[in-house]
């Protein structure tokens, strides 16, 4: 049932049960749909609230870490670039929404045309992706954790005519979606802002129809685990450990790439590849490719410290693509041989 506000706002109760992909209650902060000159936005906004061992980012205990401080921290944070117009907070230009899966799909992933499929952007917002994906063709639901991200990729329906949902939650818990609701799932780098990825696997799994696509950009482990700065003789150092259940330590580096790599004042988490590839796996994904964007200039001189000269040493992302395939893997589970007949 809908209940229709004075200002024409309709508030929708929420679905029940509700599926929390960690373990703990999730307090509706509100559900609504707004319409805007004839363009449908839906938002939901979660919070979670369970509680997790944390330590300061320095790497030393600091007592419990609020799961919901770790979700506030990095929404501040992108809710900041946003007004910043940071080049991640800029809308695609006229002549990439001319041939846009030629602009988000170079590798051809996505086949021929996806006019008509549902596609989730998850932490995707910002205006870009959605109007890319939205131009293409495509049924576009967001999911970001900023409000203002969103906004952004509003601003851009209502300029160029798309009809997008909006959604405002962690990519965690993604109760408000239906099982199987999509065919696509674009996956931008973001899952280093949550301390497991596995709840995020296991719900972009079940939100997803068998046979689907899920194409997914992380932050590579090795380059979370080593310096900013360049070493004196060249190269970069390996500055943090890979095996670690606290944040990554901050940047202290002053050059421009510091700022390129690591998001200032967001919590970042480093996940190893047995949890990145394995954790697809073990939700019910197979890998169907894997590449490591080039950033480095082949056969240029760069100096030493900025972004193409550290990506020759340390490839900063890894993008993949899975697909859905059926139930998740039980890792208790021991298949024998029949004995009979």
């Amino acid at each position: 049932m809908q209940r229709e506000h004075d200002n024409g706002i309709l508030q929708h109760p929420m679905r029940t049960p509700l599926r929390c992909a960690i373990g703990h209650e999730s307090s509706r902060r509100s559900w609504e749909i707004v319409t805007d000159h004839g363009f449908t936005f839906v938002f939901l906004c979660f919070l979670g609230t369970s509680q997790l061992t944390a330590f300061s980012l320095a790497g030393g205990c600091a007592g419990e870490m609020d799961h919901k401080r770790i979700l506030e921290t990095n929404r501040q944070v992108y809710d900041a670039m946003a007004a910043a117009n940071d080049p991640l907070c800029r809308p695609a230009k006229d002549e990439e929404l001319a041939n846009p899966l030629a602009t988000v799909d170079a590798a051809g992933w996505l086949g021929e045309s996806i006019a008509g499929q549902n596609l989730l952007c998850l932490a995707a917002g910002g205006g870009r992706q959605s109007s890319l994906y939205a131009a293409a063709g495509a049924n576009v639901t967001v999911v970001d954790l900023s409000g203002a991200m969103l906004e952004l990729d509003r601003q851009v329906a209502s300029q160029r005519g798309y009809s997008l949902r909006l959604f405002e939650a962690s990519m965690e818990s993604l109760p408000m979606l239906n099982d199987g609701e999509f065919d696509i799932v674009i996956h931008p780098v973001s899952t280093c802002y949550v301390p497991q990825v596995a709840p995020v696997f296991q719900e972009v799994a079940r939100v997803m129809r068998p046979g689907g696509i899920y194409i997914s950009q992380h932050k590579q482990p090795t380059s979370l685990q080593s310096s900013i700065d360049p070493l004196a003789e060249g190269g970069y150092s390996v500055s943090h450990a890979y095996y670690r259940d606290t944040p990554v330590p901050p940047t202290t580096s002053n050059l421009s790439a510091g700022r390129r790599l690591r998001e200032q004042g967001a919590i970042e988490f480093l996940h190893r590849w047995e949890q990145l590839i394995g954790g697809m796996c073990r939700a019910g994904f197979v890998i169907e490719d894997l590449t490591e964007p080039m950033h480095a200039r082949r056969n240029e001189t760069t100096a030493p410290g900025s972004f193409a000269d550290r990506a020759r040493y340390l490839p900063p992302y890894v993008r993949i693509k899975a697909r859905r395939v059926g139930k998740a893997a039980n890792a208790g589970t021991l298949w024998l041989p029949s004995t009979t007949g």
